[in-house]
């Protein structure tokens, strides 16, 4: 064994961070079979009834609100998480291909903004889609509008561009890396083989990106479907989540049981998407290489 760990650079690797590994495994699958447990119970005023049950997912295919809020929730996260990518792309497309010197301090720079607090970016996008924010009060002085635009604030665009804006940081490094190591070389060869920059970019740059693009879609989509803070502040009426749901559920309403089936669920789902953006993401790229 210690012979065949000494030819393996991988098996190497993973002894060293197999302590790291089963610790993180660990605290991560005790919350997590506690909440899988917990979601087939029952709440009877501040007691657990713990009589196995399946009526809060039940309570949960015949109420239609939480399927609209689950359903809203995936449609504000999937905007989110293309315009973030979609933004992020020729930011982190410049730095690589034409950013030759000092480009450490350019990461810095476009990440520098998000070292600040979550909450108080927050509340700086509130203040700008206000009524009486930085959009609104521009528009009203230069005549475009005779009275404040409603729909900026307390709505499902407000907490699209908020999560946007807050998750950038998170596309702009995965995409950077992706597009960092793509061998100059190659895209020599296909100005040689008669390819301009637009055919050149499909076939070389886009396919050999897409690792990057799948891991910051991944990292932006995942958090942001149980995203609570930015609805709560943002979202009004027509931009709640079900994070919020989850969170009045262990919260307010002390239904804990219910909570942890709400999150059960939201994580089920999430993770079928997720596996299904990856086969259709390497699917396409068999397909354009």
């Amino acid at each position: 064994m210690t012979r065949l760990m000494h030819r393996s650079e991988t098996l190497r690797g993973y002894s060293l961070l197999s302590p790291t590994l089963i610790f993180m495994g660990v605290i991560i699958l005790i919350p997590f079979g506690i909440l899988v447990v917990m979601s087939f119970w029952t709440q009877s005023g501040f007691e657990f009834d713990r009589s196995w049950t399946l009526g809060n997912y039940r309570d949960m295919l015949e109420r239609p609100i939480y399927q609209a809020l689950l359903g809203r929730s995936l449609y504000i996260s999937a905007v989110a998480t293309v315009a973030t990518v979609i933004l992020c792309y020729p930011m982190a497309y410049y730095v690589a291909f034409h950013v030759h010197r000092n480009k450490m301090m350019w990461i810095v720079l476009m990440t520098l903004p998000f070292w600040t607090s979550y909450l108080l970016r927050v509340f700086a996008w509130k203040v700008v889609l206000g009524y009486e924010g930085v959009i609104n009060s521009a528009l009203m002085s230069v005549g475009l509008i005779d009275a404040p635009l409603e729909f900026l604030l307390y709505s499902q665009s407000a907490v699209i561009i908020t999560l946007a804006h807050a998750w950038a940081a998170f596309a702009i490094l995965p995409l950077y890396v992706s597009l960092e190591k793509i061998d100059r070389s190659l895209l020599e060869a296909a100005t040689d083989l008669g390819d301009g920059p637009i055919m050149r970019f499909l076939r070389v740059t886009l396919p050999l990106s897409l690792p990057g693009v799948i891991s910051a879609s991944l990292l932006i989509f995942i958090p942001t479907t149980g995203d609570y803070i930015t609805p709560a502040l943002l979202g009004g009426p027509d931009g709640t989540m079900i994070g919020n749901l989850i969170q009045k559920q262990f919260g307010a309403i002390n239904n804990w049981p219910m909570g942890a089936a709400l999150s059960i669920s939201l994580m089920l789902c999430i993770a079928a998407i997720c596996a299904a953006f990856i086969v259709l993401t390497l699917f396409v790229r068999k397909r354009i290489t």
